[in-house]
């Protein structure tokens, strides 16, 4: 077994051994706080703590997976298989599902991705009446986003004189009426959101003191990675978890805290310390990967930081290669600029793709970068492009699944109703989700109806399409019964009609789409196969909700991976080049111009959210 202590410096050795009470470890870029987070938990495994008794949250499943892997190599594989580890929408599912019931939720309820919210925002936004041009659905979504992370709930929002008076600027009014409706149709779909993963914890916690007593008994140590990042949900529920123990150890630092734009919260992790004032506090001080001249380039921006918790972040690397800035009078001259630096310097230091990473501040920058690149013949990655679960042939084969799992899920069933094509159109599908909306029901329990009562007036041969489809959702559900998920899958997607329609495309378009659903379905069966091997749940449904919680990092494939990369300054976080290009550092770009507008909408936000869980 590894000998995990000696691998450690000084205050990592500290951080790791001193296991009781809160901690908090401010952790510099570099520093080894994913080791000292791996190793503290190998240490309490080491000590005699069992293993599910500790709750170990990350941000995204790679990092949960690397570090479960690197406490196997300490404690033994069957001990780390027992430990509550994962991203925090994972384990707050897995918590979900288990007590579904006191909240009215099946245990099966989907978990609605981003593009679902949106298509639900839309037809709500129709069924108003309202101008889709005004209410875009993208930005409904992030104001209903923002309140459920503020635990602001629908009751509260509509009643909230500052919250309504910036929808009434923004010239969208009526956002609490559709954000009611949003919340409403969901649940009447079996679904919850991303957001409803945390706010929905929140409230079983509050309503449901004996449940959280339960988890209070169950957990002695909650240990939490990338602290700066929680937003105010999180915040509260990991406060709650850690109340009885009070053995919470977060491990993040201020000066990396840049998701603010998306709930982050700063504050947590600098109140932690009135939080909790028998706190002890472990610096981690000494970067590992950059040059001296990086972590001094750092040092002199995060210097005028106004709230920080103080350390000084040096390197013992060497010097390194100085900062270069170019400046360029045009964004295509600057494109020419930094592809010509890499071309020069893979001819000079014999670099590959992979090494060089392009910054920018928004995605729309990347256009310039990518045409530069593709002149030169330099293969490249846009990062946060289109997830290979978006694109359309694998949402509908996702869709036929997740229906079979939940046929109360209303947006998977819109989606393949009539897909591939069975004489199904779109008004009848409207009439059907128009009496479900009003008999407060899901569209399914509509047509199981329908034998016996056609309340819409559907030509007889409508029906008799409707009833076929049903009856082939309800075969697939005996399916689900006695298969894995690969077996399962694989009869689906050979049953549904998608493998022959999309074989019969002989289209490059038809056949990527082709190769892709047999790419989806090679993913299964090694889902299934490690899953035999690890002894966890191989079905569908597991499945599927492993691919609705994947993050951007998870995503990203081997073999996509000696290509230049383009991204965001934000998805770059955590990642590491050998070369790394920042582009567009100009006036109202880079900060944008909306930061100016953010900071004068702070305020009002902070006080929107007033904590509020009615």
């Amino acid at each position: 077994m590894l000998d995990y202590l000696k691998e450690l410096n000084k205050a990592q050795h500290e951080a790791v051994i001193r296991t009781e009470g809160p901690a908090l470890i401010i952790a510099g870029a570099g520093s080894g706080k994913t080791r000292v987070l791996t190793y503290r938990i190998a240490h309490l495994l080491k000590q005699g703590v069992r293993p599910s008794t500790i709750l170990a949250l990350t941000f995204t499943n790679k990092a949960a997976r690397e570090m479960k892997e690197r406490i196997a190599t300490v404690v033994g594989e069957k001990m780390a298989r027992y430990l509550w580890m994962g991203t925090f929408h994972s384990v707050f599912a897995r918590i979900l599902r288990t007590e579904h019931e006191v909240l009215g939720y099946p245990s099966n309820f989907t978990i609605y991705d981003s593009s679902d919210s949106k298509s639900l925002i839309k037809t709500i936004i129709k069924s108003l009446g309202l101008d889709d041009k005004t209410y875009k659905p993208g930005t409904v979504a992030a104001r209903i986003s923002m309140a459920k992370n503020n635990l602001i709930t629908p009751n509260v929002y509509a009643s909230h004189d500052e919250i309504r008076l910036i929808d009434k600027n923004m010239r969208m009014p009526a956002i609490a009426e559709i954000y009611r409706e949003y919340v409403k149709r969901s649940f009447l779909s079996g679904a919850m959101d991303f957001d409803d993963l945390l706010l929905k914890t929140n409230i079983l916690f509050r309503d449901h003191p004996d449940i959280l007593a339960k988890y209070h008994e169950k957990f002695d140590y909650v240990l939490v990675d990338e602290y700066q990042d929680t937003n105010y949900a999180q915040y509260l529920i990991v406060k709650k978890l850690a109340s009885k123990t009070n053995n919470i150890c977060v491990v993040g630092d201020d000066a990396q805290s840049i998701y603010s734009f998306r709930g982050a919260r700063i504050e947590n992790i600098l109140n932690f310390k009135s939080d909790y004032p028998e706190h002890k506090i472990f610096k981690l001080e000494q970067n590992y990967r950059s040059t001296q001249t990086i972590v001094n380039a750092a040092n002199s921006i995060i210097s005028k930081n106004k709230k920080q918790i103080h350390k000084t972040v040096f390197s013992e690397n060497e010097p390194g290669k100085p900062i270069k800035i170019f400046s360029a009078l045009t964004d295509n001259e600057e494109g020419f600029m930094v592809v010509q630096e890499i071309a020069e310097t893979q001819l000079r230091d014999h670099y590959k793709n992979a090494d060089y990473a392009i910054l920018y501040r928004t995605n729309a920058q990347s256009r310039i970068f990518e045409e530069a690149l593709r002149k030169r013949n330099i293969p490249y990655k846009v990062y946060g492009g289109l997830s290979f679960y978006q694109r359309k042939e694998i949402k509908d084969l996702l869709a036929y699944f997740r229906l079979t799992i939940n046929p109360a899920d209303n947006e998977a069933l819109k989606r393949i109703i009539n897909f591939p094509a069975r004489g199904i159109g779109a008004t009848t599908l409207e009439k059907l989700e128009n009496i479900a909306v009003a008999s407060e029901t899901s569209i399914w329990n509509i047509i199981e109806d329908l034998d016996s009562k056609n309340e819409i007036g559907l030509n007889k041969g409508t029906v008799t399409k409707i009833i076929s489809f049903r009856n082939t959702i309800q075969n697939y559900k005996s399916v689900l019964e006695v298969n894995d998920a690969f077996n399962a899958a694989k009869i689906i997607a050979e049953n549904s009609g998608i493998l022959v329609e999309l074989h019969n495309d002989k289209s490059p378009e038809g056949v990527s789409r082709f190769d892709n659903i047999q790419e989806l379905l090679n993913g299964i069966q090694e889902f299934s196969l490690n899953a035999l091997e690890t002894g966890e749940p191989a079905s569908l449904a597991n499945y599927l909700e492993d691919v609705a919680l994947l993050t951007d990092q998870d995503n990203e494939k081997d073999e996509e991976r000696d290509k230049v990369t383009l991204m965001t300054v934000h998805s770059a976080k955590g990642l590491e080049f050998k070369n790394v290009f920042v582009v567009g550092m100009e006036e109202n770009l880079f900060p944008s111009q909306r930061q100016e507008k953010n900071k004068q909408r702070k305020r009002l936000k902070r006080n929107a959210g007033c904590f509020m869980l009615l």
